[in-house]
Protein backbone atom coordinates (compact mmCIF):
# COMPACT_ATOMS: atom_id res chain seq x y z
CA UNK A 1 0.00 0.00 0.00
CA UNK A 2 1.41 3.69 -0.81
CA UNK A 3 2.50 5.88 1.69
CA UNK A 4 -0.39 8.98 2.86
CA UNK A 5 0.24 11.50 0.78
CA UNK A 6 -1.29 15.03 0.46
CA UNK A 7 -3.03 16.38 -2.50
CA UNK A 8 -5.45 19.32 -4.18
CA UNK A 9 -8.28 19.13 -6.21
CA UNK A 10 -7.04 22.81 -7.88
CA UNK A 11 -3.87 23.50 -8.29
CA UNK A 12 -1.98 26.92 -7.55
CA UNK A 13 0.87 28.35 -8.58
CA UNK A 14 3.95 29.45 -5.75
CA UNK A 15 5.92 32.06 -7.23
CA UNK A 16 7.64 32.92 -4.14
CA UNK A 17 11.16 33.18 -2.32
CA UNK A 18 10.51 34.89 1.26
CA UNK A 19 7.48 36.71 -0.40
CA UNK A 20 9.85 38.65 -2.75
CA UNK A 21 8.53 36.57 -5.76
CA UNK A 22 11.23 35.08 -6.78
CA UNK A 23 10.68 31.36 -7.56
CA UNK A 24 13.21 28.77 -7.64
CA UNK A 25 13.94 27.28 -11.08
CA UNK A 26 11.32 25.45 -12.58
CA UNK A 27 9.42 24.93 -9.68
CA UNK A 28 7.18 21.92 -10.81
CA UNK A 29 4.89 21.45 -7.40
CA UNK A 30 2.07 23.50 -7.30
CA UNK A 31 1.10 24.41 -3.66
CA UNK A 32 -0.30 26.93 -2.04
CA UNK A 33 1.13 30.25 -0.81
CA UNK A 34 -1.87 32.84 -0.37
CA UNK A 35 -0.01 35.69 0.91
CA UNK A 36 1.89 35.73 -2.15
CA UNK A 37 1.07 38.10 -4.59
CA UNK A 38 2.52 36.38 -7.66
CA UNK A 39 0.55 33.42 -6.99
CA UNK A 40 -2.11 32.79 -9.59
CA UNK A 41 -5.05 30.80 -9.05
CA UNK A 42 -5.65 28.17 -11.82
CA UNK A 43 -8.67 27.11 -13.22
CA UNK A 44 -9.40 23.16 -12.69
CA UNK A 45 -10.02 21.97 -16.14
CA UNK A 46 -12.06 18.85 -15.40
CA UNK A 47 -14.84 21.73 -14.71
CA UNK A 48 -14.24 22.87 -18.26
CA UNK A 49 -16.88 21.70 -20.81
CA UNK A 50 -15.99 20.63 -24.39
CA UNK A 51 -12.13 20.62 -23.07
CA UNK A 52 -9.58 17.99 -23.93
CA UNK A 53 -5.53 17.85 -24.69
CA UNK A 54 -3.62 17.51 -27.86
CA UNK A 55 -0.14 16.06 -28.33
CA UNK A 56 2.53 16.33 -30.38
CA UNK A 57 5.32 13.45 -29.60
CA UNK A 58 8.72 12.69 -31.20
CA UNK A 59 8.47 13.08 -34.96
CA UNK A 60 12.17 12.61 -36.04
CA UNK A 61 12.69 9.60 -38.39
CA UNK A 62 16.01 8.80 -36.19
CA UNK A 63 14.98 9.36 -32.49
CA UNK A 64 17.54 11.41 -31.71
CA UNK A 65 15.67 13.84 -29.77
CA UNK A 66 13.03 13.46 -27.12
CA UNK A 67 9.45 16.01 -27.88
CA UNK A 68 6.12 15.87 -25.54
CA UNK A 69 3.84 19.01 -26.02
CA UNK A 70 0.86 19.10 -24.60
CA UNK A 71 -2.04 21.76 -25.16
CA UNK A 72 -5.86 21.88 -24.49
CA UNK A 73 -8.14 22.36 -26.86
CA UNK A 74 -11.97 23.94 -26.45
CA UNK A 75 -14.91 23.19 -28.65
CA UNK A 76 -15.66 26.89 -28.41
CA UNK A 77 -12.24 28.42 -29.04
CA UNK A 78 -11.31 27.32 -32.25
CA UNK A 79 -8.93 30.48 -32.38
CA UNK A 80 -7.54 29.73 -29.43
CA UNK A 81 -6.90 26.02 -30.52
CA UNK A 82 -5.03 27.41 -33.97
CA UNK A 83 -2.96 29.86 -31.87
CA UNK A 84 -1.70 27.01 -29.45
CA UNK A 85 -1.26 24.51 -32.11
CA UNK A 86 0.71 27.58 -34.28
CA UNK A 87 2.96 27.90 -31.10
CA UNK A 88 3.00 23.96 -30.80
CA UNK A 89 4.90 23.66 -34.15
CA UNK A 90 7.50 26.85 -34.14
CA UNK A 91 8.80 25.26 -30.52
CA UNK A 92 8.94 22.21 -32.40
CA UNK A 93 10.67 23.88 -35.52
CA UNK A 94 13.20 25.64 -33.74
CA UNK A 95 13.86 23.02 -31.38
CA UNK A 96 14.63 20.72 -33.98
CA UNK A 97 17.25 23.46 -35.50
CA UNK A 98 19.05 24.09 -32.28
CA UNK A 99 22.22 22.41 -31.73
CA UNK A 100 23.23 19.79 -28.59
CA UNK A 101 25.67 21.03 -26.73
CA UNK A 102 26.53 17.00 -25.21
CA UNK A 103 26.62 15.10 -27.85
CA UNK A 104 23.45 12.75 -28.71
CA UNK A 105 23.50 11.63 -24.78
CA UNK A 106 21.64 12.28 -23.14
CA UNK A 107 19.06 13.01 -25.59
CA UNK A 108 17.87 17.01 -26.32
CA UNK A 109 14.43 17.44 -24.82
CA UNK A 110 11.42 19.70 -25.74
CA UNK A 111 8.85 19.40 -23.12
CA UNK A 112 5.36 21.62 -22.73
CA UNK A 113 2.84 21.61 -20.77
CA UNK A 114 -0.30 23.92 -19.74
CA UNK A 115 -2.66 25.35 -16.94
CA UNK A 116 -5.52 27.48 -17.34
CA UNK A 117 -4.86 30.83 -16.04
CA UNK A 118 -8.82 31.97 -16.71
CA UNK A 119 -11.51 30.75 -17.97
CA UNK A 120 -15.07 33.00 -18.32
CA UNK A 121 -17.37 34.35 -21.39
CA UNK A 122 -15.43 37.20 -21.00
CA UNK A 123 -11.72 36.05 -21.28
CA UNK A 124 -9.95 32.28 -21.73
CA UNK A 125 -6.21 32.14 -21.02
CA UNK A 126 -3.68 29.29 -21.18
CA UNK A 127 -0.30 29.43 -19.81
CA UNK A 128 2.24 27.01 -21.72
CA UNK A 129 5.77 26.16 -19.49
CA UNK A 130 8.18 25.42 -21.53
CA UNK A 131 11.27 23.15 -20.29
CA UNK A 132 14.28 22.44 -23.05
CA UNK A 133 17.11 20.52 -22.33
CA UNK A 134 20.31 20.78 -24.74
CA UNK A 135 22.79 18.83 -23.02
CA UNK A 136 23.55 20.80 -20.21
CA UNK A 137 20.76 21.65 -17.92
CA UNK A 138 17.26 22.70 -18.34
CA UNK A 139 16.59 26.12 -19.79
CA UNK A 140 12.21 27.06 -18.95
CA UNK A 141 9.87 29.66 -19.73
CA UNK A 142 6.61 30.78 -20.25
CA UNK A 143 3.75 31.83 -22.39
CA UNK A 144 0.42 33.22 -21.88
CA UNK A 145 -2.32 33.54 -24.61
CA UNK A 146 -5.83 35.15 -24.34
CA UNK A 147 -8.85 34.58 -26.05
CA UNK A 148 -11.30 36.97 -26.42
CA UNK A 149 -14.78 34.83 -26.74
CA UNK A 150 -16.63 37.88 -27.76
CA UNK A 151 -14.21 38.75 -30.81
CA UNK A 152 -13.23 34.94 -31.38
CA UNK A 153 -9.52 36.17 -31.33
CA UNK A 154 -6.32 34.85 -29.46
CA UNK A 155 -3.49 36.52 -28.87
CA UNK A 156 -0.37 36.94 -26.78
CA UNK A 157 -0.19 38.69 -23.35
CA UNK A 158 0.23 41.90 -24.40
CA UNK A 159 -3.39 41.94 -25.72
CA UNK A 160 -4.34 42.67 -22.31
CA UNK A 161 -2.58 45.99 -22.96
CA UNK A 162 -3.84 49.39 -24.86
CA UNK A 163 -1.00 49.45 -27.34
CA UNK A 164 2.55 50.04 -27.37
CA UNK A 165 2.61 53.18 -24.96
CA UNK A 166 1.19 51.02 -22.03
CA UNK A 167 3.80 48.73 -22.52
CA UNK A 168 6.39 51.33 -22.09
CA UNK A 169 4.76 52.47 -19.26
CA UNK A 170 4.17 48.91 -17.64
CA UNK A 171 8.09 48.25 -18.44
CA UNK A 172 8.62 51.47 -15.87
CA UNK A 173 6.26 49.92 -13.69
CA UNK A 174 7.69 46.37 -13.39
CA UNK A 175 10.86 48.09 -13.10
CA UNK A 176 9.77 49.80 -10.25
CA UNK A 177 8.59 46.47 -8.53
CA UNK A 178 12.01 45.05 -8.77
CA UNK A 179 14.26 47.19 -6.77
CA UNK A 180 14.97 45.52 -3.93
CA UNK A 181 15.59 42.27 -5.31
CA UNK A 182 19.13 42.27 -5.10
CA UNK A 183 22.31 42.73 -7.67
CA UNK A 184 21.40 39.80 -9.53
CA UNK A 185 18.62 40.89 -11.16
CA UNK A 186 18.81 43.03 -13.78
CA UNK A 187 16.67 45.95 -14.05
CA UNK A 188 17.57 47.49 -16.69
CA UNK A 189 17.62 44.40 -18.88
CA UNK A 190 13.40 45.17 -19.04
CA UNK A 191 12.75 46.68 -21.94
CA UNK A 192 9.29 47.25 -23.32
CA UNK A 193 9.82 44.15 -25.73
CA UNK A 194 6.50 42.10 -26.06
CA UNK A 195 8.75 39.05 -26.22
CA UNK A 196 9.89 39.68 -22.50
CA UNK A 197 6.09 40.36 -21.73
CA UNK A 198 5.06 37.08 -23.09
CA UNK A 199 3.31 35.40 -20.02
CA UNK A 200 1.09 37.66 -18.15
CA UNK A 201 -2.14 36.70 -16.17
CA UNK A 202 -3.95 38.13 -13.24
CA UNK A 203 -4.07 37.19 -9.32
CA UNK A 204 -7.30 36.72 -7.59
CA UNK A 205 -6.70 40.53 -6.95
CA UNK A 206 -6.96 41.79 -10.13
CA UNK A 207 -2.88 42.36 -9.90
CA UNK A 208 -1.07 41.85 -12.91
CA UNK A 209 1.66 39.13 -12.47
CA UNK A 210 4.33 39.28 -14.85
CA UNK A 211 6.86 36.18 -15.10
CA UNK A 212 10.69 36.60 -17.07
CA UNK A 213 12.01 33.13 -18.57
CA UNK A 214 15.16 31.31 -16.71
CA UNK A 215 18.47 33.75 -17.26
CA UNK A 216 16.04 36.60 -18.94
CA UNK A 217 16.61 39.43 -16.80
CA UNK A 218 19.37 37.38 -14.75
CA UNK A 219 21.71 34.34 -13.86
CA UNK A 220 20.06 30.95 -14.75
CA UNK A 221 20.68 30.51 -11.18
CA UNK A 222 18.05 32.51 -10.13
CA UNK A 223 15.35 30.47 -12.13
CA UNK A 224 11.95 32.69 -12.88
CA UNK A 225 11.48 36.08 -11.65
CA UNK A 226 7.91 37.44 -11.47
CA UNK A 227 6.50 40.45 -10.11
CA UNK A 228 2.60 41.65 -9.23
CA UNK A 229 1.75 45.59 -10.38
CA UNK A 230 -1.16 46.52 -8.06
CA UNK A 231 -4.64 46.61 -9.77
CA UNK A 232 -5.19 50.14 -9.55
CA UNK A 233 -1.44 50.99 -10.97
CA UNK A 234 -2.49 48.83 -14.12
CA UNK A 235 -5.93 49.58 -14.80
CA UNK A 236 -5.22 52.60 -16.95
CA UNK A 237 -2.69 50.51 -19.21
CA UNK A 238 -5.02 48.07 -20.34
CA UNK A 239 -7.41 47.27 -23.26
CA UNK A 240 -10.99 46.46 -23.56
CA UNK A 241 -10.26 42.32 -23.50
CA UNK A 242 -7.86 42.69 -20.21
CA UNK A 243 -10.18 44.75 -18.06
CA UNK A 244 -12.78 42.18 -18.82
CA UNK A 245 -9.98 39.74 -17.70
CA UNK A 246 -8.87 41.37 -14.94
CA UNK A 247 -12.74 41.88 -13.46
CA UNK A 248 -13.81 37.87 -14.43
CA UNK A 249 -10.33 36.72 -12.67
CA UNK A 250 -11.89 38.98 -9.46
CA UNK A 251 -15.35 37.86 -9.62
CA UNK A 252 -14.14 34.22 -9.79
CA UNK A 253 -12.03 34.48 -6.95
CA UNK A 254 -14.96 36.09 -4.69
CA UNK A 255 -17.07 32.88 -6.35
CA UNK A 256 -14.39 30.45 -4.83
CA UNK A 257 -14.45 29.33 -1.06
CA UNK A 258 -12.21 31.63 0.56
CA UNK A 259 -8.41 30.56 1.68
CA UNK A 260 -8.22 28.25 4.49
CA UNK A 261 -9.13 24.92 5.46
CA UNK A 262 -11.45 24.45 2.59
CA UNK A 263 -9.10 24.98 0.09
CA UNK A 264 -5.77 23.96 1.52
CA UNK A 265 -4.19 20.82 1.09
CA UNK A 266 -5.80 17.05 2.42
CA UNK A 267 -4.84 14.27 3.67
CA UNK A 268 -5.48 11.66 1.03
CA UNK A 269 -7.27 8.83 2.52
CA UNK A 270 -4.95 5.72 3.00
CA UNK A 271 -7.26 3.26 2.31
CA UNK A 272 -7.79 3.64 -1.65
CA UNK A 273 -7.13 -0.22 -2.90
CA UNK A 274 -4.62 -0.71 -5.00
CA UNK A 275 -5.22 -0.25 -8.75
CA UNK A 276 -6.66 -3.43 -10.44
CA UNK A 277 -8.94 -4.69 -13.76
CA UNK A 278 -12.21 -5.71 -12.39
CA UNK A 279 -12.19 -8.82 -14.58
CA UNK A 280 -8.66 -9.38 -13.28
CA UNK A 281 -8.65 -13.24 -12.30
CA UNK A 282 -11.15 -14.12 -15.42
CA UNK A 283 -7.75 -15.34 -17.59
CA UNK A 284 -5.58 -17.86 -16.72
CA UNK A 285 -2.27 -16.72 -18.82
CA UNK A 286 -0.01 -19.79 -18.10
CA UNK A 287 -2.99 -22.13 -20.16
CA UNK A 288 -4.04 -18.90 -22.70
CA UNK A 289 -1.95 -16.75 -25.04
CA UNK A 290 -2.19 -13.59 -23.55
CA UNK A 291 -0.83 -10.54 -25.01
CA UNK A 292 -0.63 -6.90 -23.28
CA UNK A 293 -2.46 -3.72 -25.43
CA UNK A 294 -0.38 -0.73 -23.63
CA UNK A 295 -1.26 2.85 -24.40
CA UNK A 296 0.91 5.98 -23.18
CA UNK A 297 0.55 9.72 -23.16
CA UNK A 298 -3.70 9.96 -22.93
CA UNK A 299 -6.26 9.93 -22.52
CA UNK A 300 -6.78 12.55 -25.04
CA UNK A 301 -9.65 13.69 -27.60
CA UNK A 302 -9.87 10.04 -29.20
CA UNK A 303 -9.20 7.94 -26.14
CA UNK A 304 -13.09 7.37 -26.39
CA UNK A 305 -13.31 6.13 -29.43
CA UNK A 306 -10.49 3.60 -28.50
CA UNK A 307 -12.35 2.41 -25.54
CA UNK A 308 -15.73 1.60 -27.98
CA UNK A 309 -13.65 -0.04 -30.24
CA UNK A 310 -12.03 -2.58 -27.01
CA UNK A 311 -15.22 -2.66 -25.70
CA UNK A 312 -16.55 -4.12 -29.16
CA UNK A 313 -14.00 -6.65 -29.31
CA UNK A 314 -13.92 -7.44 -25.61
CA UNK A 315 -10.26 -6.67 -25.27
CA UNK A 316 -8.94 -5.03 -21.90
CA UNK A 317 -5.42 -2.67 -22.12
CA UNK A 318 -3.45 -1.01 -19.41
CA UNK A 319 -3.77 2.81 -19.74
CA UNK A 320 -0.26 5.01 -19.06
CA UNK A 321 -1.90 8.35 -18.36
CA UNK A 322 0.27 11.33 -17.90
CA UNK A 323 -0.83 13.54 -14.93
CA UNK A 324 -1.84 16.72 -16.42
CA UNK A 325 -4.21 14.48 -18.45
CA UNK A 326 -5.68 12.73 -16.15
CA UNK A 327 -6.54 15.83 -14.14
CA UNK A 328 -8.21 17.32 -17.39
CA UNK A 329 -10.25 14.49 -18.34
CA UNK A 330 -10.82 12.37 -15.03
CA UNK A 331 -14.62 10.59 -16.37
CA UNK A 332 -12.12 9.02 -18.80
CA UNK A 333 -10.20 7.43 -16.33
CA UNK A 334 -13.25 6.40 -14.76
CA UNK A 335 -14.88 4.82 -17.84
CA UNK A 336 -11.41 3.18 -18.12
CA UNK A 337 -11.42 1.18 -14.89
CA UNK A 338 -15.07 0.76 -15.05
CA UNK A 339 -14.83 -1.26 -18.72
CA UNK A 340 -12.35 -3.63 -16.93
CA UNK A 341 -9.00 -1.79 -17.83
CA UNK A 342 -5.85 -0.78 -15.97
CA UNK A 343 -5.05 2.63 -15.29
CA UNK A 344 -1.09 3.08 -14.78
CA UNK A 345 1.39 6.36 -14.01
CA UNK A 346 3.17 7.78 -16.74
CA UNK A 347 4.44 10.94 -14.74
CA UNK A 348 2.85 14.22 -14.31
CA UNK A 349 4.24 16.12 -17.75
CA UNK A 350 5.93 13.58 -19.55
CA UNK A 351 9.80 14.62 -18.61
CA UNK A 352 12.70 12.21 -19.39
CA UNK A 353 13.49 11.46 -15.90
CA UNK A 354 16.68 9.71 -15.51
CA UNK A 355 17.60 13.51 -16.02
CA UNK A 356 15.61 14.18 -12.72
CA UNK A 357 16.68 14.90 -9.12
CA UNK A 358 15.16 12.09 -7.13
CA UNK A 359 12.77 14.69 -5.15
CA UNK A 360 11.48 15.58 -8.97
CA UNK A 361 11.33 12.13 -9.70
CA UNK A 362 9.01 11.16 -6.82
CA UNK A 363 6.82 14.65 -7.61
CA UNK A 364 6.23 13.82 -10.79
CA UNK A 365 5.05 10.12 -9.90
CA UNK A 366 2.84 11.24 -6.47
CA UNK A 367 1.41 14.29 -8.47
CA UNK A 368 -0.04 11.30 -10.82
CA UNK A 369 -0.56 8.78 -8.73
CA UNK A 370 -3.15 11.60 -6.76
CA UNK A 371 -4.82 12.59 -10.04
CA UNK A 372 -5.71 8.77 -10.96
CA UNK A 373 -6.58 8.18 -7.72
CA UNK A 374 -8.71 11.52 -7.15
CA UNK A 375 -10.60 9.71 -10.56
CA UNK A 376 -11.13 6.36 -9.71
CA UNK A 377 -10.75 5.32 -6.12
CA UNK A 378 -7.64 2.96 -6.22
CA UNK A 379 -3.88 3.76 -6.22
CA UNK A 380 -1.88 3.14 -9.03
CA UNK A 381 0.31 0.11 -8.99
CA UNK A 382 2.23 0.25 -12.37
CA UNK A 383 4.42 3.12 -13.61
CA UNK A 384 5.76 3.73 -17.33
CA UNK A 385 8.79 6.01 -17.62
CA UNK A 386 8.75 8.78 -20.21
CA UNK A 387 10.55 7.05 -23.14
CA UNK A 388 11.03 4.03 -21.40
CA UNK A 389 14.57 5.93 -19.90
CA UNK A 390 14.91 4.37 -16.52
CA UNK A 391 17.96 5.49 -14.30
CA UNK A 392 18.70 3.70 -10.32
CA UNK A 393 16.93 6.55 -9.19
CA UNK A 394 14.02 5.86 -10.88
CA UNK A 395 13.92 2.54 -9.75
CA UNK A 396 14.76 3.71 -6.36
CA UNK A 397 11.92 6.11 -6.30
CA UNK A 398 9.87 3.41 -7.77
CA UNK A 399 10.72 1.03 -5.19
CA UNK A 400 9.40 3.22 -2.14
CA UNK A 401 6.54 4.44 -3.63
CA UNK A 402 5.36 0.83 -4.29
CA UNK A 403 5.17 1.06 -8.47
CA UNK A 404 6.21 -1.54 -10.39
CA UNK A 405 7.89 -0.34 -13.81
CA UNK A 406 6.71 -1.49 -17.22
CA UNK A 407 8.58 -1.39 -20.46
CA UNK A 408 7.80 -3.36 -23.46
CA UNK A 409 8.76 -5.76 -26.10
CA UNK A 410 6.80 -5.01 -29.36
CA UNK A 411 6.54 -1.55 -30.19
CA UNK A 412 4.03 -0.52 -32.45
CA UNK A 413 6.06 2.50 -33.78
CA UNK A 414 2.64 4.73 -34.00
CA UNK A 415 4.81 7.49 -33.88
CA UNK A 416 2.82 10.63 -36.66
CA UNK A 417 3.32 9.23 -40.10
CA UNK A 418 2.48 5.71 -39.61
CA UNK A 419 -0.58 4.29 -41.39
CA UNK A 420 -3.06 2.42 -39.95
CA UNK A 421 -2.07 -0.73 -41.91
CA UNK A 422 1.64 -0.80 -41.18
CA UNK A 423 0.75 -0.23 -37.77
CA UNK A 424 -1.56 -3.13 -37.59
CA UNK A 425 1.34 -5.25 -39.66
CA UNK A 426 3.82 -4.81 -37.44
CA UNK A 427 2.09 -5.66 -34.33
CA UNK A 428 0.51 -8.88 -35.32
CA UNK A 429 3.65 -9.97 -36.63
CA UNK A 430 5.70 -9.33 -33.69
CA UNK A 431 3.13 -10.58 -31.25
CA UNK A 432 4.11 -13.51 -29.07
CA UNK A 433 2.50 -15.28 -25.91
CA UNK A 434 3.38 -12.77 -23.08
CA UNK A 435 4.23 -9.61 -25.22
CA UNK A 436 3.65 -6.80 -24.00
CA UNK A 437 2.92 -4.02 -26.54
CA UNK A 438 3.15 -0.43 -27.02
CA UNK A 439 0.78 1.77 -28.55
CA UNK A 440 0.22 5.82 -27.88
CA UNK A 441 -3.60 6.69 -27.31
CA UNK A 442 -2.97 10.07 -28.75
CA UNK A 443 -2.27 9.06 -32.44
CA UNK A 444 -5.54 8.59 -34.70
CA UNK A 445 -3.78 6.23 -36.56
CA UNK A 446 -3.06 4.05 -33.64
CA UNK A 447 -6.92 4.25 -32.84
CA UNK A 448 -7.41 3.66 -36.52
CA UNK A 449 -5.01 -0.04 -36.26
CA UNK A 450 -7.07 -1.68 -33.51
CA UNK A 451 -9.68 -3.13 -35.55
CA UNK A 452 -7.37 -4.62 -37.64
CA UNK A 453 -5.27 -5.81 -34.53
CA UNK A 454 -8.06 -6.99 -32.77
CA UNK A 455 -9.39 -9.37 -35.33
CA UNK A 456 -6.01 -10.71 -36.37
CA UNK A 457 -4.47 -11.60 -33.48
CA UNK A 458 -7.73 -12.95 -31.64
CA UNK A 459 -8.05 -14.99 -34.70
CA UNK A 460 -4.83 -16.62 -33.68
CA UNK A 461 -6.30 -17.12 -30.42
CA UNK A 462 -4.94 -14.29 -28.18
CA UNK A 463 -6.78 -12.93 -25.61
CA UNK A 464 -6.03 -9.57 -24.50
CA UNK A 465 -5.56 -9.04 -21.11
CA UNK A 466 -3.80 -5.87 -18.84
CA UNK A 467 -0.17 -6.09 -17.84
CA UNK A 468 -0.20 -7.71 -13.99
CA UNK A 469 -2.67 -10.65 -15.49
CA UNK A 470 0.68 -11.66 -17.61
CA UNK A 471 2.65 -13.14 -14.53
CA UNK A 472 -0.46 -14.76 -12.96
CA UNK A 473 -0.23 -15.70 -9.40
CA UNK A 474 3.61 -14.38 -9.43
CA UNK A 475 2.39 -10.91 -9.31
CA UNK A 476 5.13 -7.57 -9.55
CA UNK A 477 7.20 -6.15 -7.41
CA UNK A 478 7.58 -2.58 -7.35
CA UNK A 479 10.99 -1.17 -7.95
CA UNK A 480 11.21 -4.30 -10.74
CA UNK A 481 11.58 -3.52 -14.81
CA UNK A 482 9.03 -5.88 -16.53
CA UNK A 483 9.26 -5.56 -20.53
CA UNK A 484 7.72 -8.96 -21.32
CA UNK A 485 5.45 -11.49 -19.69
CA UNK A 486 7.70 -14.70 -20.64
CA UNK A 487 10.84 -13.05 -18.35
CA UNK A 488 12.10 -14.22 -15.25
CA UNK A 489 11.34 -11.86 -12.84
CA UNK A 490 13.90 -12.86 -10.26
CA UNK A 491 16.73 -11.94 -13.33
CA UNK A 492 15.93 -8.19 -12.27
CA UNK A 493 17.80 -6.26 -10.16
CA UNK A 494 15.86 -4.26 -7.31
CA UNK A 495 18.14 -1.11 -8.20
Amino acid sequence: MHQTRFFAGIALLALSAGGCGLAAAAPERDVLVPAEPTAIDFVDPATVVGLSTATIINEDDDHSRYVHISYPELTDAPGLNRALRADAERQLRDFRAAKSVNGDYPRPELNVDWQLAARSPEAVAVRLRTGEFLGASWGNSTRTFWFDPRTGKAGGSTALLGGPQALDRLAVLVKEQLKGRGPQVERDGVRADPGQFDSMAFNRSGDLVVEFDDCQIGPCSLGRVAVAVQAGRVAPLLSELGRRAQESVREAARSAPPAGPATTPKTAPAASPEASSNRAGSVNCARTKCVALTFDDGPGPRTGRLLDLLAAGKARATFFTVGTNAVAQPGLLRRMSAEGHLVGNHSWSHRDLSKQATSKIADSFRRTDDAVRAAIAQEPTLARPPYGAISKDVRDVARDLGLSLVGWDVNSRDEPGATASEITERVVRKAHPGAIILMHDTNPESIDAIPGILKELSGKGYTFVTVPELYGSAAMRAGRLYESGNQQSRKQPLT
